[in-house]
């Protein structure tokens, strides 16, 4: 896939996890259940790669805090910031380098989920959020719909992409 095609589906990742959220309406809690920001940088990290990915993922939450105040700066869109970026690095890392097939992208997913979450918590450490219990439920249990909605949406997008010819990955 062409550099161009790579930006143009970048962006609209990019204008995907400034307008997802809307559906939650604008509510933290709903908005953590259900994780919409994630899953456009999940697809953007497989399909566009790794760079695009983990450059989407940190920019989408700081850019939403900025311009409609949620997720709140810094103490939620800064950690968040990092765990976008992690989703989107390792998710493309690992669907490259992953021999193709139906559980690559599962594979993908699920260790982009788990390293992000991670990064999440270190860097809401590091940032002043010292509630390490309440943020390991609120990270692993408290999103599990938003988990299983990524799991069913995008390997689904990522497949009618490629069919369509819009993706060649």
């Amino acid at each position: 896939m062409n550099r161009v095609r790579k930006m143009v589906i970048a962006a609209v990742c990019l204008a995907l996890c400034l307008i997802l959220p809307f559906l939650t309406g604008n509510n933290r809690e709903l908005g953590t259940l259900f994780s919409l920001m994630h899953l456009p940088v999940l697809l953007c990290g497989i399909i566009c790669g790794l760079a695009y990915g983990l450059l989407v993922g940190f920019t989408a939450p700081l850019l939403r805090s900025v311009m409609f105040g949620m997720p709140p700066m810094p103490i939620v869109a800064v950690p968040m910031a990092f765990e976008l970026a992690a989703y989107g690095l390792v998710a493309g890392f690992l669907y490259r380098r992953l021999p193709k097939g139906k559980s690559s992208i599962f594979v993908s997913l699920i260790a982009a989920m788990i390293i992000g979450r991670f990064v999440n918590l270190a860097a809401s450490f590091l940032f002043g959020t010292p509630a390490i219990l309440s943020s390991l439920y609120g990270l692993f249990v408290g999103t599990l719909p938003g988990i299983i909605v990524q799991l069913i949406l995008v390997p689904a997008s990522v497949t009618a992409l490629r069919r369509a010819g819009l993706a060649d990955v």
